[in-house]
């Protein structure tokens, strides 16, 4: 890190601003708090910011030229202390808005029998309501982000609400299947551009410390809440209303934090430098989760060997051959293959992209169960899955103790281990009957897949630069909707396929059985994945040494 002189006086900038770092290709130039107030002052007024950034640049070359690898237009980052009113009804508008988002992954999981029912859906195609949503939503949370940083981040929040209600309305008037699947897929649109755009305003509002830790954490447990809430007002609305009010309710919510954006957020002040748009890469990518998502919820149905399913997996590898093409030449890419190459961000990648995986699919098959094979009504399907959710909401505020205690390799084996043991006791799932103390299992999957969610992230995290987190959590976040939707594919298909024969149409005891065996699969992977990770938490505190 290079410290360069104070810059020339500008006494009529702001003298409070928070110092600002110029990042070049390979190197970090750390300015002094005169030359901050320059750059923050560049942010109010465009004009004053290209005089000043490439001469800086051009010196911490000179001083270092081995840490420069190629010409590349400099990005300045000037974060802004957030007004007094933001951190009171605006954190509140935040946290309504990631809540809505994710109330609405799990509040249709409990709706699926009734609108199979209502719009004719075949049982190997209903998944596509939940994992149309996933699709787009996944495919496209980094470009929200990155969208988030060129735009702006209240002006992108804002295009995601208007988006994502406008979805919700046209899902919720839907009278055929086509139509409310294609909703979905746009409601993952505007959900995209909602999340990173929520969570950076967070991070770019609330001074480093404790205030934005605090801010953080009322953020990961509003989506705890949001998902066990999803599952019980689901079966509440289906059951005393119809299913079209999961997708209504979203109207009123998403239209107001919408209007009430401007006046409690604030105009955001930060800097964007002009870069362009990786929307091809992003297409790619999108396309490559389509077709893989497709290939796995057609494998039951049309046999993996059918032209169909291999056909699909081509198209998917094409997709991403093409997208690491676009990557290396685009000046701007989506993902950074430099990024991308750390060991703690690729182990931390692979656990998240795993639960994502059985937490997708055993939800979405654990509602069919309770209300196909148990002809159990959605309130009580959503009460009886909820512990799972409260639960790990305890996991998530208890993970920080725990890993300070235990160590983060051996926190991700116990999490990783217990919902594995989950899985395998619901692999006894009862033919009939009430509610059986098998089901207690839940309670095992929810701890693991909390703690595991917070393990993973604090891995991936750990010795990245300052400037390269947002594109860790864009990863990270991408990497669990990405394995939700597959996971939303992969399970039902395999519980289609081992109830084949039924004559019922619907998967029956034995498939939900053998979906909950491959949750334990996957689960025990990961419980590998965190064993063997000791390694890099040594690597990554070398390099967490060596960057202070």
């Amino acid at each position: 890190m290079i410290r360069q002189p104070p810059a020339p006086h500008a006494p009529t900038l702001t003298p409070r601003r928070s110092p600002a770092t110029i990042v070049a290709p390979a190197a970090s130039v750390t300015v002094s708090s005169a030359a901050a107030r320059v750059a923050s002052a560049a942010a109010a007024s465009p004009s004053l910011a290209p005089a000043s950034s490439p001469a800086r640049v051009a010196s911490a070359a000179a001083a270092s030229p081995s840490r420069v690898a190629a010409p590349a237009p400099a990005r300045v980052a000037a974060p802004v202390p957030a007004p007094a009113r933001y951190r009171g009804a605006g954190l509140v508008l935040i946290l309504v808005a990631a809540f809505m988002v994710v109330l609405d992954f799990s509040i249709v999981n409990v709706a699926l029998p009734s609108i199979q029912r209502e719009l004719g859906f075949a049982a190997s195609a209903v998944q596509w309501v939940v994992t149309g949503y996933a699709i787009t939503f996944g495919g496209l949370l980094i470009l929200g982000g990155r969208a988030a940083d060129l735009f702006g981040r209240r002006r992108m929040f804002v295009a995601g609400l208007i988006i994502f209600s406008a979805a919700s309305l046209a899902g919720g008037l839907a009278q055929d299947p086509v139509l409310l699947v294609i909703s979905r897929a746009v409601q993952g649109m505007g959900a995209a551009l909602v999340a990173p755009a929520a969570l950076s305003l967070i991070t770019t509002g609330f001074p480093e410390g404790p205030e934005r830790n605090r801010a953080l954490g009322f953020y990961g447990a509003t989506s705890s809440i949001g998902f066990v809430a999803g599952q019980v007002l689901g079966g509440v609305l289906v059951q005393f209303t119809t299913w079209r009010a999961v997708f209504l309710v979203n109207v009123p919510v998403g239209v107001a934090a919408a209007l009430l954006a401007p006046r409690l957020l604030g105009r955001s002040h930060e800097e964007r430098a002009r870069r362009r748009l990786d929307v091809g890469g992003a297409a790619l990518i999108t396309g490559a989760i389509a077709a893989v998502v497709f290939a796995v919820s057609q494998g039951g149905a049309a046999g993996w060997t059918s032209p169909t399913v291999l056909g699909a997996l081509a198209a998917a590898v094409a997709a991403i051959a093409a997208f690491a093409a676009v990557e290396r030449r685009h000046p701007d890419p989506l993902v950074r293959g430099d990024v991308l190459r750390l060991p703690c961000l690729r182990k931390g990648g692979a656990l998240i992209l795993l639960l994502g995986v059985w937490n997708g699919g055993e939800m979405l098959v654990l509602s069919l169960y309770f209300q196909q094979v148990l002809h159990d009504s959605p309130l009580m399907t959503g009460l009886a899955i909820a512990p799972q959710g409260i639960v790990g909401f305890s996991a998530g505020a208890l993970g920080a103790r725990l890993a300070a205690r235990m160590g983060m390799r051996w926190l991700l084996v116990l999490t990783n281990g217990l919902a594995m043991f989950g899985f395998l006791v619901l692999t006894q799932l009862p033919a009939a009957g009430g509610y059986s103390p098998v089901l207690v299992a839940v309670i095992f999957v929810g701890f693991g897949t909390a703690g595991t969610a917070f393990g993973a992230m604090v891995t991936a995290s750990r010795g990245v630069a300052d400037d390269d987190q947002g594109l860790v959590g864009g990863v990270i976040n991408t990497s669990r909707q990405i394995g939700a939707g597959i996971g939303a594919a992969l399970l039902p298909a395999i519980a289609l396929t081992v109830s084949h024969g039924t004559g019922t149409g619907t998967a029956g005891v034995g498939g939900a059985r053998a979906a909950m065996l491959a949750g334990a699969v996957a689960a025990g992977l990961a419980t590998l994945v965190a064993w063997r990770s000791q390694g890099d938490d040594k690597k990554s505190t070398a390099t967490t040494g060596r960057q202070s």
